[in-house]
């Protein structure tokens, strides 16, 4: 597994959109490793029944949306209510955001960013037959780093992500930048991947750890700090460590590889928790 070192914005990008373009094209392999390591359908259903998605969830969004990429399930708690435009930073296939769009009805709006064109194209055409299947055609899908929304100040009542905010190179950018779409009132529910304690260095240097979520998640007290100093509030964090228990695969590359690296008698879920990260804009 190769290891970069001090790597630059641009890296990062290019690492993590090379990564998920060979995921959404069938000819890479989930978060860096080889090849199947995301598994079969039912391996993905498997893992998002055991986030808390229900069966009648996912038999709803087309085939091929759910990638098996998720550490949490945002669109549980975000209180998604017919007419409201939720917005999904890193979309993917559109797991999560067809989810949504069900919820928010033909009155609302359900967008997906995502940097990847691979996905961007996989989501679109997945939209096609989520039309096709629910009769909704209220999902739209931007190419765009999350670290610049293309979307105009206070337009979205909620914005959700999952498993993808600890890919950005920027991470303060991209809160200030939730803030900055969200009306006054709006709320946030995200799931994402945040460090119990600093991660030994050896693992922060990984090309496949930064892809795999690892490298890129941030202590959950600077999480709060970059929450607060966006402007949102009402802040609360849940820490669901069994998530990560529910990722692991002892016959995954990079989690055996990431093993190996940490300190005896340690493993992953000593160092990673799945967070699911609530907020609200301020009405004034």
């Amino acid at each position: 597994m190769p290891s970069i070192q001090n790597p630059t914005h641009s890296d990062i990008h290019d690492i993590v959109r090379d990564a998920y373009g060979r995921i959404a094209s069938g000819g890479g392999g989930c978060c860096g490793a080889t090849p199947n390591c995301c598994g079969s359908d039912s391996e993905s259903d498997s893992l998002a029944l055991s986030l808390g998605y229900s069966a009648l969830e996912l038999a709803a969004i087309p085939e091929g949306s759910n990638l098996g990429l998720s550490c949490g399930n945002p669109t549980a708690l975000a209180s998604l209510k017919p007419g409201e435009t939720v917005l999904d930073l890193g979309s993917g296939a559109g797991f999560d955001i067809f989810i949504a769009a069900s919820k928010v009805g033909a009155t609302g709006q359900a967008i997906g960013i995502d940097m990847t064109h691979e996905m961007v194209a996989k989501a679109r055409t997945n939209a096609a037959a989520f039309h096709h299947r629910t009769g909704l055609d209220n999902v739209t899908f931007h190419l765009s780093h999350i670290e610049q929304l293309p979307l105009p100040d206070a337009s979205v009542d909620v914005v959700i992500s999952n498993c993808v905010l600890n890919l950005s190179p920027d991470q303060p950018t991209v809160w200030r930048e939730i803030a900055r779409v969200l009306k006054p009132g709006g709320r946030v529910s995200i799931s994402d991947l945040a460090l119990l304690r600093p991660l030994p260095d050896s693992i922060k240097s990984q090309v496949a750890a930064y892809v795999g979520c690892i490298a890129g998640a941030s202590l959950l007290a600077d999480i709060e700090r970059m929450v607060r100093e966006a402007g949102l509030v009402d802040l609360t964090i849940e820490s669901h460590g069994e998530a990560i228990d529910a990722m692991l695969d002892p016959s995954n590359p990079l989690h055996a590889e990431i093993l190996k690296k940490l300190p005896p008698g340690m493993s992953p879920a000593d160092f990673v928790t799945s967070a699911l990260i609530s907020a609200y804009k301020s009405h004034t």
